[in-house]
């Protein structure tokens, strides 16, 4: 797991491989991963959009911004949290992803929180030595 704390507010990423939803031989790798937003903020914040920027195994860039999360915009109080599941297709067997939220508070404020950057990597096989 990946996680770090901007303003209070804490980001933590969990990815994994979806190897049947992924295929190699068509050069189709894809990946899930779960997030949880921790407020450990005094205020109330929501999270009004995104930004990822995404890169492959070749240094490809993708960048992709957009309203919310999943479809929502969730607003945390004090102590609450979300978290939401999504995935990120590749056509290349590992890549990086790193990205921010932009949040309001409830002084009307906008402020921008750290999405740690995390690897998409193929699971190692285990072997019996």
């Amino acid at each position: 797991m990946y996680s770090t704390t901007t303003y209070g507010i804490e980001v933590t990423v969990e990815p994994f491989y979806l190897e049947d939803r992924s295929d190699p031989q068509d050069s189709r790798y894809v990946w899930g991963y779960r997030v949880t937003i921790a407020n450990q903020s005094d205020e109330r914040v929501q999270l009004l959009s995104r930004y990822w920027h995404i890169t492959d195994g070749l240094g490809r860039v993708e960048e992709v911004r957009g309203a919310g999360v999943v479809g929502e915009q969730p607003e945390l109080g004090p102590g609450d949290s979300y978290q939401y599941m999504s995935g990120c297709p590749l056509s290349t067997p590992s890549g990086i992803m790193v990205g921010r939220y932009t949040m309001r508070n409830a002084r009307d404020e906008l402020f921008d929180v750290d999405i740690p950057a995390f690897s998409l990597d193929l699971p190692t096989p285990k072997t019996v030595n």
